[in-house]
């Protein structure tokens, strides 16, 4: 069984992106690892990554970003298919720049790949999800928030990135998958306000085409207030453990998230969405729960 691992990135320093982090947590799993770095590279993250990993498995392509092919951010699909097309291995694990695998979930993902290598009914595995929120101690607990993705599809011509690269599809179909059992950290709201604010802006413009404009200023730059933008009622206290490799990143964090002194405004969407995570929690059924794939049983 031969395993690739995909990625693309752009402006990973800019962004604060946790790319080495989630580079280094595909390696033990991958025989190979194809990273597209999107040009213009602003900040220089191609030389970024070979400073801070030394392996053979890297390989690198450098795309530049067309402008023009910016609506509903279907370029962050058209970047991670050109990665794809590079794979040679009978699975692609794929993760996003501010993904990352927990090494105890190695050997889940691992039987999940050899135990399905000759079952061709699926077609990808599915991962869980936990979405951190303004701190590393804090994630958003809700359904409405894809609890979970596919992130190993099979080497196989018409399964590509589908949309946004939230996930993917074969011919425009969902994919038949297998559960894992294995997690994504997912750290794409944990940055400090003024990248994050910068990092948001920016996939604003590729989704709408504008650059989103913020009435926070700190220090005369934009800064994303992380406390008012998300109802409380949903963010919940993290007490595991995080992937051995973040551990220096999260040894740095400095900033301070604290959900009571939240001045969010309720608005109907979040009135929908505590009402009927109550009812999830007394029912067990999810209204409107979001899936991108066919379970297989």
């Amino acid at each position: 069984m031969r395993v690739s691992g995909f990625t693309f990135v752009k402006n990973a320093l800019k962004f604060d992106y946790p790319i080495i982090e989630s580079l280094k947590s595909m390696l033990p799993l991958v025989d190979e690892l194809i990273i597209n770095i999107g040009l213009p590279d602003e900040d220089n993250t191609f030389q970024y990554i070979k400073k801070n990993i030394k392996s053979k498995k890297l390989k690198f392509i450098k795309t530049e970003w067309d402008t023009k092919f910016n609506y509903r951010s279907r370029i962050l699909s058209q970047q991670t298919n050109i990665a794809l097309y590079q794979c040679k291995g009978d699975w692609c694990l794929y993760l996003q720049a501010d993904e990352v695998i927990h090494e105890d979930d190695y050997p889940k993902i691992i039987n999940a790949m050899k135990e399905n290598l000759n079952n061709t009914e699926v077609e990808g595995l599915l991962f869980d999800y936990i979405h951190f929120f303004g701190s590393y101690s804090t994630y958003v607990n809700s359904y409405h928030w894809y609890q979970k993705e596919i992130r190993i599809i099979r080497n196989y011509r018409g399964i590509v990135s589908w949309k946004d690269a939230q996930s993917f599809r074969r011919d425009g179909k969902k994919l038949k998958v297998k559960n894992t059992g294995a997690r994504i950290f997912h750290y794409g709201w944990v940055r400090n306000p003024e990248s994050m604010s910068a990092k948001k802006n920016y996939h604003d413009s590729l989704h709408h085409g504008y650059k989103q404009k913020s009435k926070q200023l700190l220090n005369n730059k934009l800064f994303f207030d992380f406390v008012n933008q998300i109802d409380p009622f949903l963010i919940s206290e993290f007490k595991g453990t995080h992937p051995a490799v973040m551990k220096k990143r999260i040894k740095s964090w400095k900033y301070v998230f604290d959900k009571s002194k939240s001045r969010h405004k309720l608005t109907s969407r979040d009135l929908r969405y505590r009402i009927s995570e109550i009812f999830y929690k007394l029912t067990g059924i999810k209204i409107g729960e979001y899936k991108n794939y066919k379970l297989l049983k």
